[in-house]
């Protein structure tokens, strides 16, 4: 398993799907600010996305899609200067599972949501921007279009399962976004660290033995650079230490298992590379302002 899709599987992403979506002549369209990571894509029509933090709004085309990593309000609009209605009636009114605003269907999208555990923000959401636009017309996005394609098509045969196909191509969509972010972007943080010839050697390695008492020389001859090279380049993109990010990764490691397992702390703390029980706690309270055993207490169900 790769570093991206461990971390997908630790913040337990999950997809759900929502009407569709219509609209035609002068239309407005205003989005409470979604509960996850909210995408759409455009199947028909064109549209204009405006989102409340970020200054351009986004012109989108037959074929595009977006993701708002941010709970934040957006509007979608066929007129920018048509004053929007509020989304939450228009969907509640869907039939046959499209919600329609104006008057005909100029402009026909899909989307849902991606949910996560409360770690995503930490490890995966705050590394990236608060939209990513993914153009029909870029090359590298034949993939996400076919997803897209895949998405609607089951949606609209509705054969047995179809729902359920749907969401796990919802979330092939997610990661092939997600490359796509990688392979067009500098950007900063792990994600960026991975894209980066230098770094991606040593965060693999890290991913794959949490547990090595990896140092910064042995991790430096992974990624075949000097030490200092290694050191300068993880607080340039990653924003901070080798040695650092890796106690962060065993942290997460030990946590994930405090939550889904019943292990002791001593099997755990060996697991993800601590000697003893007693190692662990401390870098786990220095890391989460809590001990490994209060933080099991807390998620003990109460009653």
């Amino acid at each position: 398993m790769d570093p991206l899709e461990e971390v997908l599987a630790l913040v337990g992403v999950t997809s759900r799907l929502s009407a569709a979506f219509a609209a035609g002549g002068r239309w407005a369209v205003r989005f409470d600010p979604p509960d996850g990571v909210k995408f759409n894509a455009v199947r028909r029509g064109n549209c204009l996305l405006t989102v409340d933090g970020v200054p351009e709004p986004v012109a989108l085309a037959p074929g595009d899609c977006f993701l708002l990593t941010r709970p934040r309000a957006f509007t979608l609009a066929g007129d920018p200067d048509t004053p929007p209605e509020p989304a939450g009636p228009i969907f509640r009114a869907a039939v046959e599972g499209v919600a329609r605003a104006g008057a005909g269907d100029d402009a026909f999208l899909i989307g849902g949501a991606f949910s996560f555990t409360e770690r995503a923000r930490t490890l995966l959401l705050d590394a990236l921007p608060p939209v990513i636009h993914v153009p029909a017309a870029t090359p590298e996005a034949a993939t996400v279009r076919w997803a897209v394609g895949e998405i609607d098509a089951e949606l609209r045969a509705t054969p047995l399962g179809g729902t359920l196909v749907a969401e796990h191509l919802a979330l092939v969509m997610l990661i092939r976004i997600l490359r796509l972010h990688l392979a067009r972007t500098g950007g900063s943080g792990w994600l960026a660290g991975l894209a980066d010839p230098v770094l991606g050697p040593a965060l693999r390695a890290m991913h794959a033995h949490p547990a090595q008492p990896w140092t910064v020389a042995e991790l430096a001859r992974v990624a075949a650079v000097s030490r200092s090279t290694l050191a300068a380049r993880f607080r340039e993109v990653v924003g901070r230490s080798p040695l650092e990010y890796l106690t962060g990764w065993r942290i997460e490691l030990a946590a994930d298992r405090i939550r889904r397992s019943d292990d002791t702390l001593a099997s755990i703390a060996r697991a993800v590379g601590y000697g003893s029980e007693s190692a662990l706690s401390v870098a786990f309270k220095r890391t989460t302002g809590v001990t490994p055993r209060a933080y099991r207490s807390r998620l003990a169900p109460t009653g």
